[in-house]
């Protein structure tokens, strides 16, 4: 096999709905892999299963890895020399290798009906179309071939299915897994292509496009292991093998508990997304979660998936997709599924969170603001971010931690106000409220602080009650960052007057 060749690598996803977050990372490592070895990543739609198409699901898939950063060099949407990348564009290509096969003698077209087919199964234990089977059926193999002409000519429906041959040991080298070898017996005769629709199936699409596209390694999901000798088997029927690409089967996503493989249903039993963005269903109307509506940032996503069935072989957690692509290699890829950990993704978007420049942060946190009837300066907005940043892992809470500033408390809270608030507390606030009015420094924590703890000090006052009870007057309960940092990004006029209704209220 040639390892001269340049690397090119496609994600091929169907159009049936939305992407899967295990989708996702599968393209993920296809781009990881492309651009550590200066390739190209292809972006294919494989629409060949007309009965499944969902309208809005390729715009989704498209808009999905755009958001997540991970780029393609062609493919649907973005053009290249080696198009159409939507299967079902590519009907005349395939009809012609269709056509090599059955002239070659290694497919066949069958008749028989989806009933037909459905009694045998019930006649013979375990059935499937092959060897030991194909003999009994309405297929090119048992017919005269004029009535197999006559029956096309008449347009009675057909497929046309590979033929296997039996007891044919069938190698598969895996770059994740190793050698493979499989018997041929265990396959049947695949349909690799369909009159009802003039479409193929996936099997044939695949090798044919690969080929043409001149992919050279092929990452793709451990589901597709077990068409992996059927798909060797067509790459040497069309005298392919020289150039057939390496294979890589990624381990499945699993549920978070390790029991099976990882279900929209998990998401919504635990509360978190398994799809990139929202998604509408055009049929139902049900609306599921995503990564980007729940807070997510792209790159805490991109981080997270990377490390889900692969490591770096060291104790670094966060990389930025540069570093990422750096360090991935393929065949350390676990063999084994990972479990989905959907609280270390939480994790990931913390520090994710710390590390991001509060502009965009704040760019964000805008869409949150406006749904509690918040318009704000940018200035404040970026100012309250770092201050209550540290305490989130997302951008929604977010409004949780620092709500209070652009908001005054209406009420206060009861159990802190029925421990901070102690008798003197309104005596003492109220002086504190005159004192601040008359400063004659810049509103700033790094001035007023210094004079508000003098004061008192020199009044005798107690530090933490004081304190306790002033952040109760700003914020209604008990949180939120330095309170002299509080009272500057409020300013002196709010400060005052929250100190004042608070005394009022709570006297």
């Amino acid at each position: 096999m040639n390892t001269d060749r340049r690397v090119r690598v496609r994600f091929a996803p169907s159009p049936t709905g939305p992407l899967h977050i295990g989708g996702v990372r599968t393209a993920l490592y296809n781009y990881l892999f492309a651009r550590q070895h200066g390739g190209d990543m292809i972006l294919r739609i494989e629409d060949t299963d007309s009965n499944r198409f969902v309208p809005g699901a390729e715009a989704y898939i498209i808009e999905a890895l755009e958001w997540l950063g991970i780029k393609f060099d062609e493919g649907v949407g973005y053009g290249g020399q080696y198009g159409p990348y939507r299967q079902s564009e590519r009907r005349d290509v395939y009809r012609v290798y269709v056509r090599q096969l059955l002239d070659a003698g290694r497919a066949y077209i069958a008749f028989d009906t989806p009933e037909e087919l459905e009694a045998k199964r019930a006649e013979v234990d375990n059935f499937q179309y092959d060897a030991t089977t194909r003999g009994m059926m309405r297929n090119s193999l048992t017919m005269p071939a004029d009535e197999v002409e006559r029956l096309i000519a008449d347009g009675m429906q057909y497929v046309v299915r590979f033929l296997v041959e039996p007891n044919i040991d069938v190698e598969v080298n895996d770059l994740i897994r190793g050698r493979v070898v499989i018997n041929s017996s265990i396959l049947d005769d695949k349909v690799l292509y369909k009159s009802a629709d003039d479409l193929p199936t996936y099997h044939l699409a695949n090798i044919v496009d690969d080929h043409l596209m001149e992919v050279s390694h092929v990452i793709r999901g451990e589901e597709w292991l077990p068409s992996a000798p059927l798909h060797v088997l067509l790459y040497r029927a069309f005298g392919w093998e020289d150039t057939m690409p390496r294979f890589s089967h990624l381990a499945l996503l699993l549920k978070p508990e390790g029991n099976g493989k990882l279900s929209k249903r998990d998401g919504d039993r635990l509360g978190f997304p398994v799809f990139p963005l929202e998604w509408k269903d055009p049929k139902t109307g049900d609306v599921s979660r995503g990564y980007r509506e729940s807070g997510y940032l792209p790159e805490a996503v991109v981080n997270f998936l990377a490390l889900l069935g692969w490591n770096p072989g060291n104790d670094q957690d966060v990389m930025c997709m540069d570093e990422l692509i750096r360090l991935f290699d393929i065949e350390k890829c676990s063999k084994a599924g990972a479990k989905f950990d959907y609280e270390k993704g939480k994790w990931f978007n913390h520090q994710y969170i710390q590390h991001a420049d509060n502009e965009i942060l704040a760019e964000l946190f805008r869409p949150v603001l406006r749904e509690h009837g918040v318009e704000a300066a940018d200035e404040k907005v970026v100012r309250v971010i770092a201050l209550v940043k540290e305490r989130v892992n997302f951008v929604r809470e977010l409004w949780d931690q620092g709500g209070f500033f652009f908001v005054a408390p209406t009420e206060y809270d009861e159990k802190t106000a029925k421990k901070r608030w102690k008798e003197d507390s309104a005596t003492q606030l109220g002086e504190l409220s005159s004192l601040l009015e008359t400063l004659d420094v810049s509103f700033v924590a790094i001035e007023v602080e210094p004079i508000v703890k003098n004061w008192i000090e020199q009044g005798g006052y107690h530090l933490g009650n004081l304190m306790n009870a002033t952040r109760l007057a700003l914020v209604g309960e008990s949180k939120g960052p330095h309170i002299f940092d509080i009272m500057e990004v409020l300013g002196r006029d709010e400060t005052v007057r929250r100190i004042r209704r608070a005394v009022e209220v709570l006297g």
